[in-house]
């Protein structure tokens, strides 16, 4: 494995896509779980950025709240889109 390169207070790393079953996998060096402060069998929730693609700790608050505001803008969609006017 390439070693990480640290700059800027961020860490870059090159990972390698593996095959799981019919899926496909990463393998997290032990740098990133610890700066992710998670380990095996967590849960992780990414996110879709312009700049590409975010890492994050599963926080299960976090989740609802995301199901509440999708379902307030979903049942509320035509008001919404009258405000934005």
């Amino acid at each position: 494995m390439i070693p990480p390169v640290h700059c800027y207070r961020h860490m870059t790393t090159t990972v390698k896509i593996t095959a799981t079953g019919n899926s496909a996998g990463i393998i997290l060096p032990k740098e990133l779980l610890e700066k992710l402060r998670v380990s095996k069998g967590d849960k992780l929730t990414v996110t879709e950025t312009p700049d590409g693609l975010n890492l994050k700790p599963f926080d299960e608050k976090v989740a609802r709240q995301m199901e509440i505001a999708e379902k307030v803008i979903r049942d509320n969609r035509n008001m919404l889109r009258k405000l934005a006017q």
